[in-house]
């Protein structure tokens, strides 16, 4: 099966501008094509991963993907997508970003071999373009009338568009020219929201080479599907925000629990999506998810996959174990990073580094509104401590329960957790 192919039955194609025409590009060429990323945040987020991913298999097929960091766009701020206009950040912030988001990328591609990787900056060529230079020889080539009429534009006009952000459509524009001069790139390749911007860097192409209406396009333009969840809201959101794809900001255990958490109706398009398993292997799975949902055979899959894509296999079997110790109420066999990542958003009370009567603490630290109240839930078997139930009274909390001598687990009831972390 070929790339083409693959990519129709994953659901990947969403827009291109013509199909036909970039199909047989395929079956003759090495292609190289784009995507570009913009450095608003110094992580890229789950929301980001579609568009990579279709970059990683190309790149699988044999071709030549572009990983084009915005480090100029970035300071003018993408109009697609948004109902208000971004705050502006430094230059420095931005170079920062940048280099974050270069490093990430990275991880996904590789830079080596007959077909590697180039990853680009389009400061490096608008930064040098000066401001008459941009209105004469690339401006002229756009229509006021043809810019509104794009979605990225008019959806923005009632609530204020700025003309820093107006100017984005053409300076991303000029990109692909840039690169189909640099490197020869045929193709870009972006979300759903960037049709407008994709269409008028072919046009900009077009009339800068002087083709004509008939002949063979030069490029063209591909965009993948907007991902969305059951309830059709953004895809990459939590509770607590984004899904970032920096440990740091979204801890392992975290990422993989954002997968195994996925609604029975969207993980085989997830699964199509995001992963590389084989069409039998996704096939299989949709046929266990339809047959037995409570096994949860494709969430499993799933975030395995993706957690050990992102992050590495020592950071998927992690966050294996600390799942089954939050699920098995085991939690002493964790260490103190683990602690940290599975305990991350439980309440939590600093306490001295000194042995405690549990009664004292469980009052202390307010698990326990009295102490009668304390000695009660010890008698009835409520309060575990790192997983393990006490009833004994006169029970001392010491170093032998403190995890790395820094956490102590108390679970109050069946789901009620306090992390107890010493000073």
């Amino acid at each position: 099966m070929n790339i083409w192919e693959d990519l129709k039955f994953r659901g990947l194609i969403n827009q291109v501008t013509d199909e036909a025409g970039l199909e047989k590009l395929f079956q003759t060429e090495q292609v190289t094509m784009y995507t570009g990323f913009d450095p608003t945040a110094d992580s890229l987020h789950v929301g980001h991963l579609l568009p990579i991913l279709v970059l990683r298999r190309f790149q699988m097929a044999g071709h030549r993907p572009i990983a084009l960091v915005g480090g100029a766009t970035g300071m003018i701020g993408d109009p697609s997508g948004r109902s208000d206009e971004r705050v502006l950040n430094t230059v420095e912030t931005v170079h920062g970003y940048a280099k974050a988001i270069c490093d990430q990328l990275a991880r996904f591609l590789n830079f080596e071999g007959p077909n590697a990787a180039i990853m680009a900056n389009n400061y490096t060529w608008l930064s040098e373009i000066d401001i008459i230079t941009f209105l004469r020889d690339v401006g002229k080539n756009f229509n006021i009338n043809y810019m509104l009429a794009k979605d990225s534009v008019s959806s923005r006009l009632a609530n204020g568009l700025s003309f820093t952000e107006f100017t984005y459509m053409i300076l991303q524009s000029y990109d692909f020219v840039e690169l189909n001069k640099r490197f020869g790139c045929k193709l870009q390749v972006g979300g759903s929201d960037q049709w407008g911007n994709i269409t008028s860097g072919l046009e900009l192409l077009r009339k800068l080479e002087k083709d004509t209406e008939d002949t063979q396009p030069k490029a063209f333009g591909l965009t993948v599907p907007l991902v969305t969840k059951a309830d059709g809201s953004k895809f990459g959101k939590s509770v607590g925000g984004a899904v970032w794809l920096d440990a740091e900001k979204t801890s392992p255990y975290e990422f993989y629990q954002f997968w195994l958490n996925v609604e029975d109706t969207k993980v085989i398009e997830y699964l199509k999506y995001f992963t590389f398993l084989s069409h039998a292997e996704i096939l299989d799975l949709e046929k266990q998810t339809e047959e037995n949902p409570g096994l949860r055979a494709g969430q499993k899959a799933l975030a395995a996959q993706m957690t050990e894509l992102v992050h590495g296999k020592a950071a998927l079997l992690q966050a294996i174990k600390i799942s089954e110790a939050l699920f098995s109420g085991e939690i002493k066999n964790l260490t103190k990073k683990e602690i940290e990542q599975g305990f991350k958003d439980v309440p939590s009370y600093h306490a001295d580094s000194k042995d405690y009567a549990l009664i004292d603490l469980l009052v202390e630290s307010k698990i326990c509104p009295s102490k009668r109240q304390a000695r009660e839930d010890i008698t009835n078997g409520a309060i575990y401590l790192n997983g393990e139930r006490i009833t004994d009274l006169n029970y001392i909390v010491d170093e032998a329960v403190k995890i790395e001598s820094c956490y102590t687990i108390i679970r109050r009831g069946k789901k009620k957790y306090t992390v107890i972390q010493y000073q």
